[in-house]
Parts: C-alpha cells; sequence; structure tokens
C-alpha cells in the first residue's frame, strides 16, 4: 500500500512536551496491564507486579470493552475504576483506560484516572471525538489516541485537531495496525507506513505503538515491537496479566508480567542522534542513495512517455486499455527477476501495481481526450 498523500498544507500542531505530563517519561514510555479489568485481585496483583520490575511508566487496564459481537465480556464497567486507581496507588504507577463517551470520561474524572486514551472503534466516529473533546474542556489531563480502525490517515489527524481544538495539548498517539481483509500473520496490519507519515507530518507529536492488538498473539510481541522501536517511536503498550491463558478477553495476545520483563530487556534500543564520524559515513552513503533515486525518477518519466505513446497507438487502433495476458506477463517476469535478485517480491509487486495504475489513468486520458466536445445534450 503506498504512503498517504496529504492534499493540503498541514500546520503546525502545538503539543505539550511529555515532561508535563504526570508520568516519568523514561525512552520508551510503557504502558502495560491486563487486557480488562476482572477482579480486584487480578487488577491489583498485576499492577504490583509491574511496579517491581521498575519499567512502567502507565498501568492500564479496560473498564469498558467495546466488543465486536454483544455476547462478549464488554467489561465491569464503572465500579472497576476504583480498582485501577488503588491498584495504581499501590503500585506507584499511574493510571489510564479507555473512554468512549462523555458518561466514560465523567466517571474517570471522578475516579481519579490520570490518562485517557480514545480507542480504535471510538476514533473513527468523528462525532464520538468531539463529544469527549468536548467533555474534557477545560480539563487538564494527556490523552492518547488510537488510530481509526481504517486505514485512513486524516481521520486520525483529525481526532488530535479535535482535542487541540479545545484547548487539550497533553496528546499523544497510538498505532494499533488497522482492520484489513488480508491482514497476513497479524490480527491488525501494521500499515508502517501510516503512521511514518505522520511522524514526518507532525515531528513534535509522541507515536507510541499497540504490538499487543496489531499482533494478536503473544509469540510475535518481541519483533513487532523491535519494529516499533527502530522506527522511532516513543514506547510500547503491551497486555499484561497473571494467568494470560485464563483471560477474560485477548488471552491470545497478554503476557504475564516475568515476560513482559523478558521482553522489554531485549529491545534494543537506538538512537536518532548522530556523531561527527557515523554523520560523515552517512552522508557519503545517502549521496550515493540521492544519485540513484534522481536516475530512478529519470527512467520513470521515460517509462511514461513510452506508456503515452503505447495509449495513442492503443487509440489509434481501437484496442482497449487493459492488455490482460501483457500485465499478467510483466508480474510473472519482473517477480521472477525481483526474487533471483533477492529482493522482496511483495515490494516490488507493490512498485508493479502502482505503475500499472498511472500508466491505466494516463492512458485513460489519451482516451478520452476530445471526447467531451462531442457530448451532445437531448
Amino acid at each position: 500500500m503506498p504512503i498517504f498523500v496529504i492534499t493540503y498544507k498541514e500546520q503546525r500542531m502545538d503539543i505539550a512536551p511529555l515532561a508535563s505530563w504526570p508520568i516519568q517519561t523514561d525512552h520508551p514510555i510503557i504502558i502495560a496491564g491486563p487486557c480488562s479489568a476482572e477482579t480486584p485481585e487480578q487488577v491489583m496483583q498485576t499492577a504490583i507486579e509491574l511496579g517491581k520490575s521498575g519499567k512502567v511508566n502507565l498501568f492500564r487496564s479496560g473498564i469498558w470493552k467495546p466488543r465486536t459481537r454483544p455476547g462478549s465480556f464488554q467489561g465491569i464497567g464503572e465500579p472497576a475504576l476504583e480498582w485501577l486507581v488503588e491498584a495504581g496507588k499501590a503500585s506507584g504507577i499511574p493510571t489510564t483506560t479507555e473512554v468512549a463517551n462523555a458518561q466514560h470520561v465523567e466517571a474517570c474524572l471522578k475516579a481519579g484516572v490520570d490518562v485517557l486514551w480514545i480507542g480504535a472503534r471510538t476514533t473513527v466516529n468523528p462525532f464520538s471525538v468531539q463529544e469527549i473533546a468536548d467533555a474534557l474542556k477545560g480539563v487538564d489531563i494527556p490523552v492518547i489516541i488510537k488510530n481509526p480502525i481504517n486505514p485512513d490517515l486524516q481521520l486520525w489527524i483529525g481526532a488530535v485537531e479535535r482535542f487541540l481544538n479545545n484547548g487539550l495539548n497533553k496528546l499523544m498517539v497510538m498505532h494499533r495496525g488497522f482492520s484489513s481483509p488480508n491482514p497476513g500473520i497479524y490480527r491488525n496490519a501494521p500499515m508502517w507506513e501510516i503512521p511514518i507519515e505522520l511522524k514526518a507530518l507532525h515531528p513534535d507529536l509522541p507515536i507510541i505503538c499497540d504490538p499487543s492488538h496489531i499482533t494478536g498473539k503473544r509469540e510475535l510481541l518481541l519483533d513487532v515491537a523491535q519494529k516499533a522501536m527502530d522506527l522511532g517511536m516513543h514506547g510500547l503498550m503491551i497486555e499484561t496479566h497473571p494467568t494470560p491463558e485464563k483471560a477474560w478477553s485477548d488471552a491470545r495476545q497478554q503476557v504475564t508480567p516475568e515476560r513482559f520483563v523478558e521482553l522489554v530487556d531485549h529491545l534494543q534500543l537506538r538512537t536518532e542522534n548522530v556523531d561527527q564520524t557515523s554523520s560523515a559515513d552517512l552522508s557519503g552513503l545517502r549521496a550515493r542513495i540521492d544519485d540513484i533515486d534522481t536516475h530512478i525518477i529519470q527512467l520513470l518519466k521515460d517509462r511514461m512517455e513510452l506508456i503515452t505513446e503505447i495509449g495513442e497507438y492503443k487509440k489509434d487502433h481501437g484496442l482497449t486499455i487493459l492488455q490482460l495476458e501483457r500485465w499478467k506477463e510483466i508480474l510473472e517476469t519482473r517477480s521472477a527477476l525481483a526474487k533471483k535478485l533477492g529482493l522482496q517480491e511483495d515490494f516490488v509487486r507493490r512498485y508493479l501495481e502502482t505503475v500499472h495504475k498511472a500508466s491505466i489513468k494516463e492512458q485513460s486520458r489519451i482516451m478520452n481526450e476530445g471526447q467531451e466536445d462531442q457530448v451532445m445534450w437531448s
């Protein structure tokens, strides 16, 4: 999937620094805790064990669970807020939970929850986001905004803007993957290009990753968590449960506090800062990339000129734009060459599909050129 193109100029977001949040803002910021608050004992046990690890900045637990099917466990509800807050005090970890409407916000503020987050099913609905933003107007509390379920970057940015417009600037976004008919090995397709584009557009907006919801499987957590760190994300949310196999929701993706510690300890943390020696080495390599990119763009221009000629030929000879056998030949031969050269076949295929779409568009323009002057109105 290509990176989403922004069709209007993005305005700079006035985001408060993480140092203003009521939490320790080490790198990486780690949010951990059970998917759902099930019992007071389960919430307290998880918080105490995570507190002993010294690796958690925010303790999370789902109070209201927006499940896909109504027969699923949908959370304890407001009574569990007391469990969450008490566990946070006992462990010394600030708390966070998901809110989906103004009533949830009011209950969390009354209970003393430190940070709120907006779930993917809520972010997708601007009316719900606006309701929550209005409920928080004048309140000094941090808010984390998960990406919408569907891969819509503008919808994600719009949710952030709704809070900014109401004077809330202690904001962070969370990448939790996107719903897809073909997510591969994951529960939700990562579509890394979308958070990367958001980071490029708004570098002051902190981005953290939720590998639990991306993977849906605990054995894949480390790989996705490491990928997030390598892409320069600010932190992770990892679902943690004393007995994951007995969890009332999302059992497959949760880990024990012990396994959580192992996972965090295995992360390789890298820096964006480059020293002078490394900078000189990188400059040479980047200069070569610049030259190659220039050459590639020139070749693409040459290719599109040939596409234009082919389009004119098809128009003159009454041929259809789509020549299916030719398209199959291109896919097969180029994919075979990519495999032979050690390139990722899916990467080359996406490139070919993108070029093919551009070619179809250009030839459609040629085919329809001048036809608007021939339209007869009755």
